[in-house]
């Protein structure tokens, strides 16, 4: 296995473990640090599983003992440094905090990247191009992300909506059919009346595609879950990179859809920009001028 492969693996094989084998996994995703440093007999404990249980959990996803494991995740870590969210200062300048926050969005996006799983992409675009509707569900910062995401579907001329009220994400979850699919946003993965709402579409027949950190309930109750691990600090503001970077997975999303979708597609998207055209004013010739003067000084 490959070692910056190992905890997608570990988030990918819990639903085929045992129930003592997930408590191992479950506790591994929540505190990879802690563990590179824990006794096998340290992390059965803390896990409350016997230690012939953690040897089976390293088994089962491909390492050959818990030493493996450890150095494997250990190596994975070392690739994969939490992200050390920047700090403002009443001293910076607005040039200074500009490039922060351009920083802090620039690495999160280059992470995300390099960890995208391709498969997961490719099962979520094949769902999305059939399907008859499309609802996104996402409360607070992720509700942005969910409206942006009907936008951009509606555009594809697939039936979508964006719901961030629990009550109504319950309705709508319960008019659900086979033929649907819910894309659940969530930045942390945990909250409550998402995963309540997921488990009645579930119920329902639709098909759930899931954008969250990995080992998360929202990642675990997805069919197609699309693993987006990125830090916050709650404690102090940020530009919240990792909605940016739930856009940008909307983004490859809508893509691959409109390349599913083939040539007919194309054409309705020019349509709608010739469309749009009538509803922008003229450039003036003050415009003009203020471009040229601009680009003169520049």
């Amino acid at each position: 296995m490959r070692a910056d492969n190992i905890i997608q693996t570990i988030a990918g094989a819990r639903t085929t473990l045992r129930k003592s084998e997930r408590k191992v996994a479950d506790y591994v995703l929540d505190h990879p640090d802690e563990v590179i440093h824990m006794r096998i007999v340290d992390l059965a404990q803390e896990a409350r599983v016997s230690e012939p249980t953690v040897v089976r959990f390293c088994r089962a996803i491909d390492c050959d003992g818990f030493q493996n494991f450890k150095l494997a995740l250990a190596q994975y870590l070392a690739h994969n440094p939490r992200i050390e969210q920047f700090r403002l200062s009443e001293q910076d300048s607005a040039q200074q905090y500009a490039l922060k926050v351009f920083d802090a969005l620039t690495d999160t996006l280059k992470r995300v990247r390099e960890h995208i799983d391709s498969r997961a992409i490719e099962a979520a675009v094949a769902e999305l191009a059939q399907a008859r509707r499309v609802e996104f569900y996402g409360f607070g910062a992720s509700s942005a992300v969910a409206m942006d995401a009907q936008h951009k579907f509606f555009r594809l001329q697939i039936p979508s909506a964006a719901y961030a009220d629990p009550h109504i994400q319950v309705m709508s979850a319960l008019s659900l059919t086979q033929r649907d699919v819910v894309v659940a946003i969530s930045q942390s993965g945990r909250t409550r009346a998402l995963l309540e709402a997921m488990q009645l579409a579930r119920q329902a027949g639709a098909r759930i595609i899931g954008l969250a950190p990995g080992g998360t309930p929202v990642a675990r109750q997805c069919d197609i879950p699309i693993h987006i691990d990125v830090e916050e600090d709650p404690e102090h503001y940020t530009p919240l990179p990792s909605r940016i970077a739930h856009m940008a997975i909307i983004d490859i999303l809508a893509v691959g859809v409109a390349r599913t979708k083939g040539p007919a597609i194309d054409e309705h998207l020019r349509k709608l920009h010739r469309g749009l055209l009538s509803l922008r004013t003229e450039p003036s010739a003050g415009d003009i001028a203020d471009i040229g003067d601009r680009t003169t000084r520049g």
